[in-house]
């Protein structure tokens, strides 16, 4: 073997890396030609630039906790899904903070490798709700198409510790009931003599600045607020509890604001979300009409593994079989959480005048949408009822409308109610006010009589949580009570 000097060394060594750079560079040539590469290798003294997907929720949350103080990364962008007139504005500067004078530009979706293109992005965040496994590897494929990492930020880093015991509800879909849960909960934590408030799952689709922390005790306060209907449906059943609401966008000053008048925090939860506060208590749902969906969509399967306690919603409507392959369900996913059973009787304001007659059905938005439900509350109860016929919708609806059936196929029996701006509202009611029929069943949660001025009369479908066997869901709140405040049940 010959010796080399260390001269020789050097120079051999010199030529070798260079060697190499020269190469690394004719193939980064070759990949640009060939649109492989959607941006160079970042130099490392620069920012690190992500663009989080999201759908006004879950991703302004994440920035604001992750991101938003961080110099060392550059939000470059969010993207918008599943809301529609989100796209086109900006994460306005006063809530995105000095390293962002201008804001953030929030982009469609549709735009994810143009975006990765022109801006150099090195990270693809993902940061919205109650979509499959697969749909979530797709957008992760085509970052990674692009040169980009992808990633997702766990609870650890987003949940915010309270001063307050915090009780959550969440679900592994949209549509299992947490809502009615979380106010059956809350009416029992009064009961106790508890001062209680309830925060929201976020749902900022108008002024972001002025939604940055909102409260909401009385329906003067929805109508200043300009709510949608889809922020009404989850608002105006707690205000018609006496308990305040509070939801918004920055959750650091939404739950600093709760703290301030409640000796326990209960967290409503959005979709199928992890919650955005760190639980004492994590109460999850799963729907025993769909007990195939316990692990199938992000992050609901993550979140029926955090459990603390599962509930099997909605047993009274469904099968035995379904029920039981719920259950086992989650016992595959997360073995030794307690489980119990919870039924949501549905209860018509008034019977005789749906009986015999052709009925109209607008049920709760999201839960028909993504949620995947071919109907809701308004149609079970329409049906118990003996309604004469529940009208096809989809001849007189309005564009808006039709659109929301053409995306959702399963849908045909049932008007979705969408409301996420004015347009959409009126579409509602001219789809509503079309339809050949004699009554409207709204299962939505809101009071539709009042909020349209809709040609036909409303019977209101109404429906709660109760409980479907022992021990049930109260032997769980209240031994948290016991250890969390030393209150047990009287």
């Amino acid at each position: 073997m010959h010796s080399l000097t260390l001269t020789q060394a050097k120079q051999s060594f010199v030529s070798l890396e260079s060697a190499r750079l020269l190469a690394s560079a004719k193939v980064n040539a070759v990949h640009l030609t060939r649109g492989l590469l959607c941006h160079p290798r970042p130099v490392p003294s620069q920012r690190r630039r992500l663009l989080i997907l999201g759908a006004a929720g879950r991703d302004f949350h994440d920035f604001n906790v992750a991101f938003r103080a961080d110099p060392s990364v550059e939000v470059v962008a969010f993207t918008a899904a599943q809301i529609p007139g989100i796209a086109g504005r900006r994460y306005p500067a006063a809530l995105a903070g000095p390293l962002y004078p201008g804001g953030i530009p929030i982009e469609p979706e549709a735009e994810l490798e143009a975006i990765c293109r022109e801006a150099r992005v090195d990270e693809v965040v993902f940061a919205y709700s109650d979509v499959s496994h697969a749909h979530v590897m797709h957008l992760a494929s085509r970052a990674l198409a692009c040169g980009a990492d992808f990633g997702l930020l766990g609870p650890e880093r987003t949940m915010l510790a309270a001063r307050r015991p915090v009780i959550a509800v969440s679900a592994v879909r949209t549509g299992c009931g947490k809502s009615q849960t979380a106010r059956w909960i809350a009416r029992r934590l009064r009961a106790r003599g508890l001062r209680v408030a309830a925060l929201r799952h976020p749902m900022p689709y108008g002024d972001l600045v002025a939604a940055r922390c909102q409260r909401f005790a009385a329906r003067a306060d929805l109508d200043a607020a300009g709510c949608t209907i889809e922020e009404r449906e989850e608002y105006e059943p707690w205000i018609q509890l006496g308990i305040p609401i509070f939801a918004g966008v920055d959750y650091a000053e939404i739950l600093a604001a709760a703290e301030d008048e409640a000796e326990l925090l209960l967290w409503d939860g959005g979709n199928n979300d992890f919650p955005f506060l760190r639980p004492g208590l994590h109460v999850v749902l799963a729907d025993a009409l769909r007990p195939g969906d316990v692990d199938t969509h992000h992050p609901g399967e993550a979140v029926a593994r955090m459990a603390d306690v599962l509930v099997v919603a909605k047993s009274d409507a469904a099968g035995g079989a379904q029920v039981e392959a719920a259950e086992t369900a989650l016992r595959r996913v997360a073995p030794g959480v307690p489980i119990v059973r919870g039924a949501s009787p549905v209860v018509l304001d008034d019977p005789s005048a749906v009986r015999g007659r052709r009925v109209v059905v607008v049920d709760d938005g999201p839960t028909l949408t993504h949620g995947g439900m071919a109907y809701g509350a308004g149609f079970v109860a329409a049906v118990a009822a003996g309604a004469a016929e529940i009208v096809d919708p989809r001849p007189g609806a309005a564009p808006e409308i039709r659109a929301a059936f053409e995306a959702y196929p399963h849908l045909a029996r049932v008007v979705p109610a969408l409301g996420y701006g004015e347009a959409q509202r009126r579409a509602l009611q001219a789809t509503l006010d079309a339809a050949p029929a004699d009554v409207v069943v709204s299962g939505t949660p809101i009071d539709l009589a009042a909020l349209l001025a809709l040609r036909l009369p409303v019977v209101r479908a109404r429906y709660e949580y109760a409980e479907a066997g022992e021990p049930g869901l109260g032997a769980h709140v209240d031994a948290f009570l016991a250890k969390a405040l030393g209150r047990r049940a009287p």
